[in-house]
């Protein structure tokens, strides 16, 4: 099994395999625990680190201790042409997604959320499609992302609206013939919701 971590363009993966090909493996003892320092340690020299142990669901939970828990949603809106509806912040394409409001579901807040980014209104759920973690330095701590990512379709013409104050200069359709060309520029994260959106 592998846990996915994304450290912006960087992966982390916690697995069960032996030296998985492409990582630089760390080899972790049942019931080992390894710190966030070590894994920024190495990740400054690599792309690609896999703790290997015999339980990796157990060593991701000791190692998101480290971490102050968020819980966000977003979704991949597909139009009535086949577009990908698409934001662009900090020089780089990417989804609409934010974080989950008390009382609120992932569902309603992929919706809403797809809604305040793109200007988008109505987008309906199709299916959920995978769950991706992030990890990254905010506001003086350490936050770890769990992002709930969904299908949705939506047919409303309106014109899209891209919410500034929130670093968005961009809100568009991008035709599928575009996608593969896009995607290389976007954050792994993104790459791994359009690869579960094909299956």
């Amino acid at each position: 099994m592998r846990i996915y971590l994304y450290f912006a363009d960087k992966t982390l993966i916690f697995t069960d395999e032996t030296s998985p090909a492409r990582f630089f493996a760390v080899d972790l003892p049942q019931g080992g625990r390894i710190s966030r320092t070590k894994i920024l340690n190495f990740l400054e020299t690599h792309n690609e680190v896999a703790v290997c142990t015999p339980d990796p669901e157990q060593a991701f939970s000791l190692f998101r201790q480290e971490f102050a828990a968020v819980e966000a949603a977003g979704g991949v809106v597909v139009n009535d042409r086949g577009e990908y509806l698409m934001i662009h912040r900090n020089g780089r394409w990417d989804l609409p997604k934010g974080h989950v409001e008390p009382g609120e579901s992932t569902a309603e807040c992929a919706v809403r959320e797809v809604a305040e980014e793109t200007g988008a209104v109505g987008a309906e759920v199709v299916r959920f499609l995978c769950r991706t973690l992030h990890a990254y330095y905010m506001h003086g701590r350490w936050e770890l992302k769990a992002t709930h990512w969904f299908e949705m379709r939506v047919s409303s013409s309106r014109a899209l609206k891209p919410q500034r104050e929130e670093g968005i200069d961009v809100a568009a359709w991008c035709p599928a013939a575009e996608l593969k060309d896009r995607l290389e520029g976007m954050f792994p994260t993104v790459r791994r919701v359009f690869e579960c959106l094909e299956k």
